[in-house]
Parts: structure tokens; C-alpha cells; sequence
């Protein structure tokens, strides 16, 4: 068959592009006769296409022999047009005849060049027309099965016409012919040829019809001979076809020819029955299947093995090459098993039980891939863990099979890798407390940046008494909580460890997929437990670690809240978004648990806050110490007056009010913005900063309640008014809500200093120098 499309094309002269055009496809071509009256050339022939008729004309007789050989070959039909012999003399009175005798003489030397004359003078009733017709079937199927394209064992019509005519006229029976015809296809096919079944399935239900008597037209004999070689050829058919479904990768080669699968398992049931009324029972049917594929899935498992060679390397090699080959081979297992449900599942159109068939033909194939797998894993070290990929590409494709899924070999694996589970498991769980005590003892609290980039290349730390170092957790995806980390600072290098020790565990053991769900589930609540106590204990040493930070720092308004308690306020933030992933499941005890660590977090928080406001307040509250010195009736206050009043009238004396005020309101700012950047979470910010405010607004208030029945220095009057208003107006910005702006206890401080503000303007005569409670004042901004 050609790739192209050929097409008869007239040209003008000196032109390229055809004035008329007309492919070829579908046409007849032919030689004709001569037709009068038409110009143009004197020898014809004619291109026919469903009653379109075309007709060429060339000068001579040569040229059109080679336009009809060459629109033959483009047209592609299979009748050869063949030029008339015009063989012509003149007769006395200008006619024509065709010279008969000379061509009668002329066909009488070719048959005796071909040794035909023999046959030809042979009297047809003494021949052994059935044995020269099995000789002209077979050689006529050997012609045709060497055909450049596959027959499948199917005659043309132009030789079922030859076969038909010769047993027609020569009395050649149906049933000898379908016998012989039988006989031939059969040695083709266990030859290697591609016989399609069907056709061995009409020959065998025509000679079935003879033998046991159940013609249609209830017309048909059969001899004692016919009878006898049916039977043997009925032996060896069964033979053939078991063979077959055994070899079916090879015999049906990526489920081709189409339906020859169905058509063979139609036909083994069919030779199965013991006549042609009587069906068999299907169980029958189903046990011979069985037993051809159980000797299918040796054949495919040695034919595997033979390609991989996976002999010699268990043999020979060492255990990690071991490893490498039998997770190699488990490959090549999974692609044949899945090659056989694509192209080989068309068996259930014949039989509804063939899948089944099928699953169990896998298994016996695992089974027999089960000796080199627990070979391989056995010569494995202890406590090696490279085997895991090897149950998760087996686990991946059995647990995605319902038929094979938790069936004998799924089942095997699992028995074999529970213990390295447990084991692993086991290992990172004491793993992971010891670097947790460890890293909290050696930690300097400094924030860690990119994370993402360096701790995923962290070994593993090295267990003490067991004489390995843990590798790599496999497999492990980045968490999907360290792409923020790229563009924050977050907690400390031993906290940021165990989040991501924690998540790849996690990640690992749920990449398994384990298919049994009570040990899957109690994988999956001793990791969420595990999680908790390790967050629990991360929790603790960061809260003590804050407290005794603390109690060291200054308690004066040179305190600036270090990077290291920033740190371990945000190693509390993020143990809080991470027991949300790592500890919660669903329902029961489980739940109970993950409320109990957040519990525990909210009140490390909690208590967290308040030592930072505590020690806020401690640092105003070491201010108004100072300026208790000032009050009215104490013997420093009045040599304080005396000597500044003294000392006034020779140089300038400087106000120490404003220097404190100044300080601590720098000291406030500073703190604020430290928090605000370093602090990743807005919600406790606010909190702290609520708190923070509410606290210093109640120490102030204190103070002056306890100062009631006294008139405040003028310095403690400006000092307060300055640090009360800035405090206000520093954490409006910061986001505290007007409701605790404004709450009582700043209405009462606001009060009291306003009267005092007016006291003091009668008394003082403009010595407060411009600082007042008003809202519109104008006093420079620091």
C-alpha cells in the first residue's frame, strides 16, 4: 500500500500548474478497444471508477503498455489489466481473423515447458483427489502465509474460488478438507506463524458438526477415518491452544492480533466440550485456565529474570548492588503486570472470572519474585533503611489494585517491613529528644535565617550505644512551611530542627501509604503524640530559658529587650502554628492531647507577656522612685529647691524633669520598635502592647493616688504630664485600641495632672514653661 496519493494531470505548455487534475484513487484501469471517431492517438484504454469512465488514447501499442502498467501500480487494484493478443491477418476481402490455431499451438508448448501434460490427458476418476487436494492446500497456504503482509492464515477469495471449484468438481468432502485445513494451520502456528483463532474455531465447528451429527441442514457424514484424525486433532488443539494462554505475552503480543485473546479462550472452551449439544461446566473451564496461567507467570517471571540477570548478581554481588538489581527487577515486575491488564484484559469479554484468573496469576508471580526479594533484603546490614523505596514502589502499585491489594504478597511485604518501621521510628523518636536536650543546652538564642536552604543537608545526629549514624530521612519533600522562612527571621536553630525533623518523619511515614488501617493509624498517633511531648518539652526549656534571660536584664531605662528574648518569644509562636499540623488528629484522646499543648503554649505565652510588661513597669516604676524624691515636705526636696533656686541666679541651672521624661520615652520607643520587628506575630504584639500600656497607666495612677493629700513638684508635674502624653500617643500608634487608651484609669491620671497643671500655673507663675495636658499643645516633639 502506498503513502501517496497518485493523480493524472494535463499541463499547458510551458506551464507548472495543472490545467486539469484527477486522482487516481478508486479507479479501474484496462485496455479497450479502439473507438472510431475519437483524435488523438490510436491505441486505447480507460480508467473506470463506479460507472465514470475515463478514456486515454497514446500513438502506439508500447507507450500504452506503460501508462496502464503505471496507473495499475498507483491505483493499487488487484486485477491485472493484460493487453489482447491482436494477432491480425488480412483475409482476401480486407477483413480480419484471429489466427485460433496459432494460439491453441502456442498454449500447447506452454503447458509441456511446464510439465503439464500429464495431468491434462489424465482421467480425473482414477486420481486420489483428497490427497492432491491437501497437497494444493498446503502449498497454497504456504504461498499465501509468505505473503509481505499478514493473512493470519485467511485465503484470498481469488484462492477459497480455486479451492471451492477443485472440490466442487472432483467431489473433494467438506470434512476432509476442514480436517486437513486444521492440520496445516496448527504446524504453521506452532511453527511461530500468527494463526487467527477464529478461523481455527470455523474449520473445527464444521468438522464438529460431521462428527457428532448436529449438521444445521441435518445433512452431513463423516468417515471412520474423518472421525479418528478429529479426535487427534482435537487432542492437539487443546494442546496448542493451553500453550498459547501460557505464552499469551508472546503469543498476543501487546494484546495483538485484536481479540485473539477472547477468540482463543472462546475456542479452549469449545474443544473442551465433549460434544457439540452438551456445554461443560464452567469450573472446568476455569481450572485449565488456571493452570495455564500458573505456568504464565513462570514463564514470564524466569523470561524477567533471564533479561535482568539477576542470577548472577545474587550471587556475586554485595548488598547494596543487591538491593539496587532487586529494586531494578520489582520495576520490570510492575510494567509487566500492568502491560497484562492494558493489553490483555479483553479475556473478560469471553469469561467474567478471567480478571480474576488474572490476580491470580499475579500473585503466583510475586511469589516467585519473593525469593529474591527476601534474599536481597536479608543480606541487607542492621538498621539499614535503603530498602524503604523499595516498599513504597511495590506499596504504590499493590494498594492501587483491588484485587491485589492486602492479598498474599501485599501482606508478606508488610510483615516484612513492619519491624524496620517500628525500628526507625523508634531510633528518631530517641533521636530527636536527645538533639532537643542537647541543642537547648548548647543554644545561643541567635535568630536563624533561610532555614529552608541549610537544615534539610543537617545529618541526622549519631544515637549513643547503637553503633550507626541515622542517614537522611528518604524521600522527604520540603515542609510546606519553609517557603515563608526565605523572607523572615524566626526562632533558634535547635527549635527550627525539630520542626523539620518532626514534619519530615511525618512527610515519611505518610508517603509509606501503609494499606493496613489500624497499623497505619497507630503509625499515625504515635507521631502526632510523639510531636506533642517533643513541642511540650521544646516549650518548657524556652519559657525557663526566657525567665532566667530576663531576671538578668537591666532594670533601668537603658533596657533594650535583646534579640535572644525575641528569639524564644517566636520559637513559642511557632511551636503554636506547628501543633496545629503535627499534633492534631481527629476525634478521641488524640484531640484531648493537642488541646493540652496548646494549652500549654497560650499559657507559656500568657506568662511570657507578663514577665515582659513586668519588667516594663519595673523600669517606670524605678522612674517614679526618682521622682519621689521631689515630693513635698521631704528634707531632699528642700534642699533640692534651695540649691536649684540658689544656684539659678549665677548660671543656668538644667531641668532634670525633662532629662528622666526623656529617657524613658526613649526607652518605650525603642522597645516598641524592637518588638514590632522581630516579634513574627502581630496578635501577641498587640497584646503585649495593650497589656504593656494598661500596666504603666495603673503604676502611674498608684503613685499619684498615694501623693493625694500632696501638691506635686513642679518637676515631677512636668516629668509626668511629658510621659503620660507621649506614652498615649506612642501606643495609639502602635495599634491600642481607643476603648484601653481611654480607659479609668487614664481618666483619673488625666484628671489629677490637669488640676495639678493648674495648680501649679497659679502658684508657679508660668513655670511649667509650656508643657500642659491640653490636647492643642505646641511643646517640640522628642
Amino acid at each position: 500500500v502506498s503513502q501517496y496519493t497518485f493523480a493524472m494531470c494535463s499541463y499547458r505548455e510551458k506551464k507548472s500548474e495543472p490545467q486539469e487534475l484527477m486522482q487516481l484513487e478508486g479507479y479501474t484501469v484496462d485496455y479497450t478497444d479502439p473507438h472510431p471517431g475519437l483524435q488523438g492517438g490510436r491505441m486505447f484504454f480507460n480508467a473506470v471508477k463506479e460507472g465514470d469512465t475515463v478514456i486515454f488514447a497514446s500513438d502506439d501499442e508500447q507507450d500504452r503498455i506503460l501508462w496502464v502498467q503505471a496507473m495499475y501500480r498507483a491505483t493499487g487494484q488487484s486485477y491485472k489489466p493484460v493487453p489482447a493478443i491482436q494477432t491480425q491477418k488480412l483475409n482476401p476481402k480486407g477483413g480480419t481473423l484471429h489466427a485460433d490455431a496459432q494460439l491453441s499451438g502456442k498454449d500447447a508448448d506452454r503447458f509441456q515447458k511446464h510439465g503439464m501434460d500429464e495431468f491434462i490427458s489424465a482421467n480425473p476418476c482414477k486420481l486420489d483427489h483428497a490427497f492432491l487436494f491437501r497437497i494444493l492446500q498446503r502449498q497454497t497456504l504456504d504461498h499465501r502465509l509468505n505473503d509481505s503482509y499478514s493473512c493470519l492464515g485467511w485465503f484470498s477469495p481469488g484462492q477459497v474460488f480455486v479451492l471451492d471449484e477443485y472440490c466442487a468438481r472432483y467431489g473433494v468432502r467438506g470434512c476432509h478438507r476442514h480436517l486437513c485445513y486444521l492440520t496445516e494451520l496448527m504446524e504453521h502456528s506452532e511453527n511461530g506463524a500468527v494463526i487467527d483463532p477464529t478461523l481455527l474455531h470455523y474449520s473445527f465447528a464444521f468438522c464438529a458438526s460431521h462428527v457428532h451429527g448436529n449438521r444445521p441442514d441435518g445433512i452431513g457424514t463423516v468417515s471412520v477415518e474423518e472421525k479418528e484424525r478429529f479426535e487427534e486433532i482435537k487432542e492437539r488443539l487443546s494442546s496448542l491452544l493451553e500453550n498459547q494462554i501460557s505464552h499469551f505475552r508472546y503469543c498476543f503480543p501487546f494484546g495483538r492480533p485484536e481479540g485473539a485473546l477472547k477468540a482463543t479462550l472462546s475456542l479452549l472452551e469449545r474443544v473442551l466440550m465433549k460434544d457439540i449439544a452438551t456445554p461443560i461446566p464452567a469450573e472446568e473451564v476455569k481450572k485449565v485456565v488456571r493452570k495455564c496461567l500458573e505456568k504464565a507467570a513462570l514463564i514470564n517471571y524466569t523470561r524477567l529474570t533471564e533479561y535482568a540477570k539477576i542470577e548472577e548478581t545474587m550471587n556475586q554481588a554485595s548488598p547494596a548492588r543487591k538491593l539496587e538489581e532487586i529494586l531494578h527487577l520489582a520495576e520490570l515486575c510492575i510494567e509487566v503486570l500492568q502491560q497484562n491488564e492494558e493489553h490483555h484484559a479483553e479475556g473478560r469479554e469471553a469469561f467474567a472470572w478471567w480478571p480474576d484468573l488474572l490476580a491470580e496469576h499475579a500473585e503466583k508471580f510475586w511469589a516467585l519474585f519473593t525469593v529474591d526479594m527476601d534474599t536481597a533484603l536479608e543480606a541487607q546490614p542492621q538498621d539499614s533503611w535503603d530498602s524503604f523505596p523499595l516498599f513504597q514502589l511495590l506499596n504504590n502499585f499493590l494498594r492501587n489494585d483491588t484485587l491485589l491489594c492486602n492479598g498474599k504478597f501485599h501482606k508478606h511485604l508488610q510483615e516484612i517491613f513492619v519491624p524496620l518501621v517500628v525500628r526507625y521510628v523508634d531510633l528518631m523518636e530517641s533521636s530527636i529528644a536527645q538533639s532537643i536536650h542537647r541543642g537547648f543546652e548548647q543554644e545561643t538564642w541567635q535568630p536563624v535565617k533561610n532555614i529552608a536552604n541549610s537544615l534539610p543537608n543537617v545529618a541526622l545526629p549519631k544515637v549513643p550505644s547503637l553503633p550507626l549514624n541515622l542517614p537522611q530521612i528518604p524521600n522527604i519533600s520540603t515542609p510546606s512551611w519553609m517557603p515563608s522562612l526565605y523572607e523572615s527571621t524566626n526562632g533558634s536553630a535547635t527549635s527550627e530542627d525539630l520542626f523539620w525533623k518532626l514534619d519530615a518523619l511525618q512527610m515519611f511515614v505518610f508517603d509509606l501509604h501503609w494499606p493496613e488501617q489500624e497499623f497505619a493509624h497507630h503509625l499515625e498517633q504515635r507521631l502526632k503524640l510523639m510531636a506533642s511531648d517533643m513541642l511540650e518539652a521544646c516549650v518548657k526549656r524556652t519559657r525557663t530559658a526566657f525567665e532566667l534571660k530576663l531576671q538578668k536584664a537591666s532594670k533601668t531605662t537603658d533596657l533594650r529587650i535583646p534579640a535572644s528574648v525575641c528569639t524564644m518569644f517566636n520559637v513559642l509562636v511557632d511551636a503554636k502554628k506547628q501543633s496545629t499540623k503535627l499534633c492534631a488528629l481527629d476525634g478521641g484522646q488524640e484531640q484531648q492531647y493537642h488541646s493540652k499543648i496548646d494549652d500549654l503554649i497560650d499559657n507559656s505565652v500568657k506568662e511570657i507577656i507578663s514577665l515582659l510588661v513586668s519588667k516594663f513597669v519595673s523600669v517606670l516604676e524605678g522612674v517614679l522612685s526618682k521622682l519621689s524624691r521631689y515630693d513635698e515636705g521631704t528634707f531632699f526636696s528642700s534642699i533640692l529647691s534651695f540649691t536649684v533656686k540658689a544656684a539659678a541666679k549665677y548660671v543656668d541651672v538644667p531641668k532634670p524633669g525633662m532629662d528622666l521624661a526623656d529617657t524613658y520615652i526613649m526607652f518605650v520607643r525603642q522597645n516598641q520598635d524592637i518588638l514590632r520587628e522581630k516579634v513574627n506575630e502581630e496578635m501577641y504584639i498587640e497584646k503585649l502592647f495593650d497589656q504593656w500600656y494598661s500596666s504603666s497607666m495603673k503604676v502611674i495612677c498608684v503613685w499619684l493616688t498615694d501623693r493625694l493629700d500632696l501638691q506635686l513638684h513642679i518637676y515631677q508635674l512636668k516629668t509626668l504630664i511629658k510621659i503620660v502624653k507621649k506614652t498615649y500617643r506612642d501606643f495609639r500608634l502602635q495599634g491600642v485600641l481607643e476603648g484601653t487608651l481611654n480607659s479609668k484609669t487614664y481618666d483619673t491620671v488625666h484628671r489629677r495632672l490637669t488640676v495639678e497643671e493648674a495648680t501649679a500655673s497659679v502658684s508657679e507663675g508660668g513655670g511649667l514653661q509650656g508643657i500642659t495636658m491640653k490636647d492643642s499643645d505646641e511643646e517640640e516633639e522628642g
